[in-house]
């Protein structure tokens, strides 16, 4: 399948900030299923965007910015080859030992009630663990309630678990504190995802992945009950939402910031390409 992205971020300040420094995970790898064949990412400011590479091997661009700044746009634009593995990721770039993926961090940090949650799966599944993370995929979306607004990025999994409402970025890191509870590594992925109803959306999207013995990793999306398949575009990996969040920075003054997200993915090529 040829996907075809645009996502614009724009800021806008009320007061003027008077310096920024942003760094970014918007630009996918290849690996077995995914092959990037265009993809450019653009600031519309006076920087110089520095590419590197993360812990995790995410690709990263740094760039910060000297005020006085009124407004700033980010825009990603790509194309995508993808392909259907039954949620199976194979070829992607590894740098640490699966021991790492079962961790916690405080905002996957599994409380009493999550933990009682994954207990009571697992056994009904009797130690299944591929059966269990599908019960567990299933579980979250069927009685979880999708609400922007209600968590923001420091919600933790646990108080999300305890009010059963949130956004995609959420459900995924329920999801992996659930996994990691029975001992299966299990790891956040930002990226975007096709939908059926509308090519415009406000925002990127967040699933889960979790390794299965003897199968290897696994993409599931609590947020829409599936395993991760060639409508998905995979930008990175991390412990939580934090380690690969698509934007984090940090500004000085600008106070009244206004920040509106622009997503459109649609499948086949650019339409000025047709």
């Amino acid at each position: 399948m040829r996907l075809t992205l645009r996502h614009e971020t724009n800021y806008d300040y009320a007061e003027p900030a008077r310096g920024a420094i942003q760094v970014l995970r918007l630009t996918p790898r290849n690996h077995a299923t995914q092959f990037v064949r265009r993809w450019r990412v653009e600031i519309d400011a006076d920087c110089r965007l520095e590419r590197d590479e993360d812990a995790y091997g995410n690709i990263t661009h740094i760039f910060s910015i000297d005020g006085p700044i009124e407004r700033m746009r980010i825009l990603v634009e790509g194309e995508i080859d993808t392909s259907a593995s039954a949620g199976v990721v194979r070829g992607s770039l590894e740098r640490f030992p699966l021991t790492y993926w079962t961790s916690d961090t405080p905002l996957t940090a599994a409380g009493p009630g999550l933990a009682e949650f994954a207990a009571d799966l697992a056994a009904q599944e009797g130690g299944d663990a591929f059966a269990f993370l599908h019960r567990l995929n299933s579980t979250i979306f069927e009685t979880f309630t999708f609400l922007p607004g209600a968590t923001d990025a420091a919600s933790r999994a646990e108080e999300v678990f305890e009010q059963k409402t949130g956004v995609c970025q959420d459900f995924a890191q329920v999801f992996i504190a659930a996994a990691r509870q029975m001992g299966l590594p299990a790891r956040y992925v930002s990226g975007y995802f096709l939908r059926t109803d509308t090519a415009a959306q406000e925002a990127g999207h967040a699933w889960a992945e979790a390794h299965i013995a003897g199968i290897g990793w696994v993409g599931f999306d609590p947020a829409h009950g599936l395993c991760a398949d060639e409508r998905y575009i995979r930008l990175a990996t991390g412990r939580d939402y934090l380690e690969a969040a698509p934007i984090r920075g940090s500004r000085l003054g600008g106070h009244g910031e206004s920040l509106s997200v622009q997503v459109s993915i649609h499948e086949g090529r650019a339409i000025s390409e047709q």
